[in-house]
Parts: C-alpha cells; sequence; structure tokens
C-alpha cells in the first residue's frame, strides 16, 4: 500500500467571489468543477493543474477555516518572471520576494484570505516532484 499522487489542496476562503478572482484572474486557473450553493454562491470550486487540485471551500468559517501559515499550494508555472510581474501589477502581497535555488525559482504570495501559494520554476533537467 503507498500513496499515489495528491488528490487534492484544499484552501478554505471567506469570500468564494473575491477567490475566484484571484485563482482564475490574477492566476489564468480555470474552473474544473463546483459543488454546493448558498445563497447563490458556489461553496466548493476545484481546478486541475496537471495530475493535481486545488479546491477552494466557501462556508468553512469553524470547520475549516482559513490560516496564514497553514498548508500552501506550490504551482509550477511556465513564465516565472511573467508571473511575478503579473502579481505585482495585481497588488498581491509578497510573502517571499522571488529567490533562486539551485533547483529552482520560487516566490510566495498571500491570496485574499492570507493563504500562501507558491510561485514555482523548475531549472532544466530538473525532475518534477516524484519523478
Amino acid at each position: 500500500m503507498k500513496v499515489i499522487e495528491i488528490a487534492f489542496t484544499g484552501y478554505s476562503v471567506t469570500d468564494m467571489k473575491r477567490a475566484k478572482g484571484f485563482y482564475e484572474g490574477v492566476l489564468g486557473l480555470q474552473k474544473s468543477r463546483a459543488f454546493g450553493q448558498h445563497e447563490g454562491e458556489e461553496q466548493w470550486v476545484e481546478y486541475d493543474i496537471g495530475a493535481g487540485c486545488l479546491a477552494l471551500i466557501s462556508g468553512g468559517g469553524t470547520t475549516w477555516p482559513p490560516h496564514p501559515a497553514g498548508t500552501a499550494v506550490a504551482l509550477e508555472v511556465d513564465d516565472f518572471d511573467g508571473f511575478v510581474a503579473k502579481l505585482r501589477t495585481s497588488d498581491a502581497k509578497f510573502i517571499w520576494e522571488p529567490k533562486e535555488s539551485p533547483i529552482c525559482w520560487m516566490a510566495v504570495v498571500a491570496d485574499p484570505d492570507d493563504n500562501w501559494v507558491v510561485i514555482h520554476h523548475r531549472k532544466p533537467n530538473q525532475p518534477a516532484a516524484g519523478a
């Protein structure tokens, strides 16, 4: 028995419309699925990214509250500098300014609920996670 992949990374959000504006508008993700409705607003929204999935959960409040030092998802991007520039023009809050490591470039920003989002780009000839 073994773990074979990440099923999803879940972020609790306080305002689904605002969160979708960040993930869809700023980061350019496309919604894959949505579940549940409350007062006309989706309560669970999923974005398939490669083999993984990012889920936004609204109405979590006491059951799944946002936490700024909690879970972070790392998004592999094809144009690191382009994403950093786009995040700057959207006034995203940078937790970690862009930095280079021996295997990648990385920056960390906060979404509207202070969840951390890692913008990541592997250097050439570096294997993907789990490869």
